[in-house]
């Protein structure tokens, strides 16, 4: 893959950028900007990666490190970067993009392994583009099962059927789809059957609001 994203060029923006909003927001962070990293290269090549440091860090990789791909994401619609474009900018905290890679492909083999002995598909949580690229390059050599993309937007997931089982319908934009397996743990059943702790890049929420008082 070429590179289209140089440090030369993007970098100056990207830093300005950060340096705003990390300020505006009231963070005490570093950031470094430098070539990609190109040491899980069947997964993910970036032409530049963001590496963070500093004492709010960890606050950056709370909840599954949604505020980091938050900001990478805001980041990327800055550049106005298209959809197809975004793994060529990466941001990164403690080492946190290899972990997930590593946590994804083995939920990928988990999941992959379920379907072999059941025969029935399963549906992962929605997740973005980057991590499902994750699991069907996970499973491409796997000649039992394969995995596809399902749903639009947000929704949109990745379903592992039996290699000649034909694909599921397309949902529609609302509905919520049932028990997943949270890569990165979560409240629904994995393949194992077992309850982890709470899912990328994409489980739902528990409701908002104050809890009912009793009535007197």
């Amino acid at each position: 893959m070429s590179s289209r994203f140089s440090l030369e060029e993007t970098g100056p923006r990207i830093e300005g950028f950060l340096r705003q909003a990390i300020g505006n927001a009231g963070f005490e962070l570093d950031f470094a900007i430098e070539p990609g990293d190109d040491s899980n290269p069947d997964f993910e090549n970036p032409d530049i990666t963001i590496k963070f440091a500093g004492r709010d860090v960890e606050l950056l990789l709370a909840n599954r490190a949604e505020l980091l791909l938050a900001l990478e994401l805001v980041t990327q619609e800055m550049l106005r970067m298209h959809s197809d474009d975004h793994s060529r900018i990466s941001f990164d905290a403690n080492d946190y993009r290899a972990l997930r890679i590593e946590e994804l492909r083995m939920s990928a083999i988990a999941a992959a392994d379920k379907v072999k002995r059941t025969g029935a598909p399963f549906r992962f949580n929605p997740m973005n583009s980057r991590e499902r690229r994750v699991i069907h390059i996970a499973l491409r050599n796997e000649h039992a099962v394969r995995s596809e993309s399902l749903g639009s937007g947000p929704q949109r997931g990745v379903v592992i059927y039996p290699a000649g089982m034909p694909s599921l319908p397309e949902p529609p934009p609302s509905e919520h789809a049932g028990p997943h397996l949270r890569p990165h743990g979560g409240h629904d059943r994995g393949p194992r059957g077992d309850r982890p702790p709470r899912r990328e890049g994409g489980g739902g929420r528990p409701p908002r609001g104050r809890p009912s008082r009793p009535r007197r």
